[in-house]
């Protein structure tokens, strides 16, 4: 199960929302690219980037800086963010991104995204944003009518490489993984999974662990890390430790 240090971007900084809104903004670093070495000098094997500024304006807003972040990391990084069209999705994969993480485009074209998990096969996956068991798209903002249920057989027909998971109203709030529904998900689908939202502490880290032999892929961690109530070195130590 690999930990995914989260380094979201908005005007050119690092920072964290609480629950996707726009205005509960933490700035945790001025350098998105500083924050991503700070990470990898702590053995993060690979990076979570979200263009915030993309995911609400519907384009890549700063891929400049994903590129810097891409070629000096070293290690996978995966890519969310303003993903509308398989132009952009080809520019970031050019520009040194490993995976592209989908959110609103998935939901709403779905020729368009299929058309795309073709062009970039193994490349392509999804990001359900999960808010009360509905589904969310354009940074959060909008309810797409779906649920995960009405979403997964399709998604996986199309070729969707992995998906990640975010409990929306856990998200920034370090109150907790939502086992429960994480457990439903991996019940019902083939596809790995990364969970997103809650991650506050170790504590968390080792409840969602024994999971992984139900297809959890990795856990992404955000403010959590960034204010230290989860040591990110002592959860790669204790990661390390159960591989071994």
């Amino acid at each position: 199960m690999i930990l995914y240090p989260a380094i979201d971007i908005k005007d050119g900084k690092c920072v964290r929302l609480k629950q996707g809104l726009a205005d509960q903004v933490t700035v945790f670093d001025p350098d998105p690219v500083a924050a991503a070495g700070h990470w990898l000098g702590l053995g993060a094997k690979a990076l979570h980037v979200v263009d915030l500024d993309g995911a609400f304006d519907g384009e890549p807003v700063n891929m400049k800086i994903v590129e810097k972040i891409c070629r000096s990391s070293g290690v996978p990084v995966q890519l969310g963010g303003g993903i509308r069209d398989i132009a952009t999705a080809k520019a970031y994969v050019s520009a040194g991104v490993s995976r592209l993480l989908i959110g609103t485009l998935a939901l709403a074209d779905p020729d368009t995204f299929g058309a795309m998990c073709a062009e970039l096969p193994g490349k392509v996956g999804v990001s359900l944003d999960a808010d009360g068991g509905r589904l969310k798209t354009k940074g959060w903002v909008e309810d797409s009518g779906l649920t995960v249920d009405d979403v997964i057989p399709r998604l996986e027909a199309q070729g969707t490489a992995f998906l990640v998971y975010t409990d929306i109203s856990r998200d920034g709030m370090q109150s907790g993984v939502n086992l429960q529904a994480m457990e439903s998900l991996l019940s019902k689908t083939r596809l790995p999974v990364i969970a997103a939202g809650g991650v506050a502490t170790l504590d968390d880290l080792k409840a969602l662990a024994p999971l992984a032999s139900k297809g959890l892929a990795g856990v992404i961690s955000g403010r959590a890390i960034y204010t230290g109530t989860l040591d990110f070195a002592e959860a790669m130590a204790w990661l390390g430790q159960q591989a071994a």
